[in-house]
């Protein structure tokens, strides 16, 4: 599984010309589901997701999280977060996980994640989305669970 956190002033999606969910501060997560990714990585990743202490303190240090500062979560599903470049120029997505489950975990993920964050908003799987966001700092980070758990 791979997630891009960024930490936003406000971000939106939109499905056909519509705003299908929007934040104020907060974070705007895309979510990468790869084809051997679980429900045990799933809580694995979301822990330490919320759990990143990657919002300024009163003096501008990043040590706080998403709860201490009352923000917001957008949650995007991206699967061309596993494109793969090494061959060729166009990539593939052969180590993105099938529709199905991809669709599965990322609903997962949302519900999981409704339950520690009072403000969840959610784009719209396998549709054609519009991402708007205003980045601060800017403040980006990638978790890779390969990475970050790599005995599962």
């Amino acid at each position: 599984m791979k997630l891009v956190i960024q930490v936003v002033s406000e971000a939106k999606v939109e499905v056909k010309e519509q705003v299908i969910g929007a934040i104020d501060r907060g974070m705007m997560v895309l979510v990468g589901v790869g084809e051997e990714d679980t429900k045990e990585i799933a809580d694995l990743m979301i822990k330490k997701m919320l759990n990143l202490r990657i919002f300024p303190d009163e003096n501008g240090k990043t040590n706080r999280n998403l709860a201490d500062v009352g923000g917001g979560l957008l949650l995007i599903s991206q699967f061309t977060l596993y494109g793969d470049c090494k061959k060729g120029n166009r990539p593939s997505f052969v180590h993105a996980g099938n529709p199905a489950m991809a669709k599965d975990l990322y609903e997962y993920i949302i519900a999981e994640c409704k339950k520690e964050v009072p403000r969840v908003e959610q784009g719209e799987f396998g549709a054609d989305m519009k991402v708007s966001l205003v980045n601060m700092g800017p403040f980006t980070i990638i978790l890779d669970s390969k990475e970050l758990f790599p005995n599962l």
